[in-house]
């Protein structure tokens, strides 16, 4: 059969790829054919995104495909939370805030005086951050009322980046899921909740699930990428969605975590999971593809090590990851241990001299070196990841034996050990590049080429290299020992 070809634009918080998927009725190969920065901008008092920019950017990645021969479909995932106005006449009325933008800061106590937040969770199930949309809206309304006012639509990124090329306005459901503003049970906008935060329901577009066709490019844009002719498929558009649509599972009962910057550790349910425990560890309930929910939480992630190589650059010494690990692997085992999700590691600065502050506050042995303070990193990170597949299980009353590892991450083979180590789980570590997978895997799935997520996952699994983990039973003494001291720090805090 001829291969069919799809591009996935992949919108990351710091760069965007577009890259073409073929498959040829048996596997998928992949193929970068345009990478771009993705720079937000400090300006007027604000963090903003450079939303056209961006948009040039999709059509150049459409124009290079068609260069290479042409693609059928069109898929978008980018980032959560955020997203743009656009008024009557189709415009957008101002660049879309970053999701980091300090106006959040002090909105939550204006919004819990309205809706307290165990209502908001009861309804929403989403976990409580400060930049989720929810929140972002209800600084609109105090910040800058004429803006909302002269709204017709709210659109979140992907959506609003579909509009720009198709004309069409929609709300897809695993982007709309991430701000606290849907009913988790209903997998509809929240109406009842808004409009207590006087957020009127006009704002919002009908919610479109994975696999719909969104439309055909408008004419002016056709024109401008070489006639390809494709159309645009609403893909599971949050990032995360489509990374975990992409994860080579077999059966349903397996964690995963999307690991890169942040690592996502989750599982994937047929119902919300909703009760007070789950609010009180902060478990978030996503949408995901074919009527399931992401229950999830988000670990500070490779954030440390990435972080911690920037300022050893700034002091002079470039190193590379792979330099990194052989160091820490080069270390002393389980000498310091973090709670990675503290609140001092979340600001970009001097990360290492953080941890060397929390373990010499907390009475423990204060890293040395570069490998020290990686291995650190490495071992904190593995324990929070057993903390959670524990938490879940209490969750669900589930037994979750396998960790699947997918994205970026997976190419610290260290950390993925670790994981299976501390865990006493096995992992499978693979593929790199899960969200543009999951990407090209729900156009296939829309043009009817795969049946549904199973036959997705076993394309995937017989396409790309999965590495599998064993823990190693010699140490679980010593991890068992680490666990102890690791619950002792986070009670603590």
């Amino acid at each position: 059969m001829a291969e069919r070809k799809m591009l996935a634009v992949d919108l990351g918080a710091s760069s965007g790829r577009g890259i073409i998927g073929a498959y040829n009725g048996k596997t998928i190969s992949l193929e970068e054919i345009h990478r771009f920065p993705n720079d937000p901008v400090h300006a007027a008092g604000g963090f903003w995104w450079d939303t056209l920019r961006l948009l040039h950017e999709i059509k150049t990645a459409i124009l290079n495909s068609s260069r290479e021969g042409g693609i059928d479909t069109i898929g978008i995932d980018t980032w959560g939370v955020d997203y743009g106005y656009v008024d009557k006449t189709g415009a957008l009325l101002s660049n879309p805030y970053h999701y980091r933008d300090a106006r959040t800061d002090t909105i939550l106590p204006d919004v819990f005086r309205r809706v307290p937040w165990e209502e908001l969770y009861r309804v929403t199930g989403i976990q409580s951050m400060n930049f989720n949309t929810v929140y972002q809206i209800a600084c609109d309304l105090r910040d800058r009322p004429w803006v909302v006012e002269n709204a017709d639509k709210l659109l979140f990124m992907p959506d609003l980046l579909g509009y720009f090329l198709t004309g069409e306005k929609r709300s897809e459901y695993t982007i709309a899921s991430t701000g606290a503003l849907l009913d988790a049970f209903r997998r509809d906008f929240a109406f009842d909740l808004l409009e207590q935060l006087g957020i009127r329901r006009s704002l919002f577009c009908p919610i479109t699930e994975p696999g719909r066709t969104l439309g055909a490019l408008l004419p002016s844009v056709n024109e401008e990428t070489g006639f390809t002719g494709a159309k645009l498929i609403n893909v599971a558009s949050h990032d995360t969605a489509s990374a975990v649509l992409s994860v080579p599972a077999e059966g349903e009962d397996f964690l995963y975590i999307s690991s890169g910057t942040w690592s996502l550790m989750g599982i994937e349910s047929r119902v919300p999971v909703i009760t007070e425990e789950s609010r009180a560890l902060n478990f978030t309930n996503e949408g995901g593809a074919f009527g399931t929910y992401r229950i999830l939480t988000n670990i500070m992630g490779l954030w440390l090590e990435q972080e911690s190589r920037r300022q050893w650059k700034r002091e002079g010494v470039s190193v590379t990851f792979d330099e990194l690990s052989a160091m820490a692997l080069a270390s002393k085992p389980l000498q310091s241990i973090i709670n990675p999700d503290d609140p001092s590691f979340s600001p970009a600065g001097d990360m290492p001299g953080r941890i060397r502050d929390y373990c010499r506050r907390t009475g423990q042995h204060v890293p040395e070196n570069m490998g020290e303070i990686v291995r650190c990193i490495f071992e904190s990170l593995s324990l929070r990841y057993r903390w959670t597949a524990e938490k879940l299980e209490s969750l669900t009353g589930r037994r979750y034996p396998v960790i699947n590892i997918v994205g970026g991450g997976t190419k610290e083979e260290m950390l993925s050990q670790f994981a299976a180590d501390a865990s006493g789980r096995a992992v499978c570590a693979g593929p790199v590049e899960a969200t543009a997978l999951g990407n090209v895997a729900m156009q296939m799935i829309a043009a009817g080429e795969l049946a549904g997520v199973s036959d997705a996952r076993r394309v995937i699994r017989d396409s790309f290299p999965i590495k599998r983990y064993a823990p190693d039973r010699s140490v679980k003494a010593a991890w068992d020992d680490a666990y102890a001291r690791y619950l002792a720090l986070i009670e603590k805090n």
